[in-house]
């Protein structure tokens, strides 16, 4: 079997796409690898399959390159990229994605801003952070995040018991001056660092407005610049949440099925 695919990255984070509505492509763990392995593949942090839905414009399932099922930022701000440059959806678009429905939006400078849901769960744990925006993300504040270990300290949160079996997204924030945060992140799913992780910056920004930064937060990453939307509820809850940056194709091709 021959599947036409697309390269899309968002901020250096970069995902596989397949137009899933009419082959049924049913991956395993072992094909998504393959598809995702940078020496042997098409090379990607992860892949998306876009298919039918029966009420909304598509359906997005995204998978880690470890063939773990979870939601993905960015890789849904690229997924909207690829779906409204095929005319599958319009400049706005209503879509199911792992943690449920999700709106989105393609900006007249190309950027993709994509409404996340309401953030409910917010766990401080002495200095560090617990929060859960689709995917579960660990949150410290260091100094000089450009030096710091991201890839040693990130695995050793990652697999730390407190957050065994499935583990967590470890991200390392430092603050910086005009409302701007810097966000390195070890992924699970991909067990290295990213260039970017689009739930990762949207925890981080949320956590920083504890340290009173505001509503958009400026967000640098190894991969580029994001900016993250809120507003807080009176019951402490973040609302009205959004992701927003630039997304693009890199290129497309036919990847055969061993």
């Amino acid at each position: 079997m021959t599947l036409p695919f697309f390269k899309y990255e968002a901020t250096g984070n970069d995902f596989v796409i397949i137009d899933n509505r009419d082959i049924n492509f049913l991956p395993d763990k072992n094909q998504i690898a393959k598809m995702c392995d940078r020496k042997f593949g098409i090379g990607a942090d992860g892949l998306i399959l876009i298919e039918k839905h029966k009420t909304l414009d598509f359906n997005l399932i995204y998978y880690n390159s470890d063939g773990s099922a979870s939601l993905c930022g960015n890789g849904s701000r690229a997924a909207v990229k690829m779906t409204t440059s095929l005319g599958i959806t319009g400049s706005k678009t209503k879509f199911n994605a792992y943690d449920g429905m999700h709106e989105a939006e393609l900006l007249h400078n190309g950027h993709v801003r994509l409404k996340m849901n309401n953030v409910d769960l917010i766990q401080k744990i002495e200095k560090d952070f617990f929060i859960h925006t689709g995917s579960p993300h660990f949150i410290r504040f260091v100094d000089n995040v450009k030096k710091f270990p991201v890839f040693e300290e990130g695995k050793k949160i990652r697999y730390s018991n407190a957050y065994q079996p499935q583990g967590t997204n470890a991200n390392f924030v430092e603050l910086l001056n005009d409302n701007s945060i810097f966000v390195r992140t070890y992924e699970r799913g991909v067990e290295n660092e990213t260039l970017s992780c689009g739930t990762g910056v949207t925890a981080a920004a949320i956590a920083a407005s504890y340290k009173n930064y505001k509503s958009p937060v400026s967000v640098k990453t190894l991969g580029g610049e994001l900016w993250v939307e809120f507003s807080v509820a009176p019951n402490g809850s973040f609302t009205d949440v959004y992701l927003v940056g630039p997304a693009k194709k890199v290129f497309e091709g036919m990847w055969t099925l061993e």
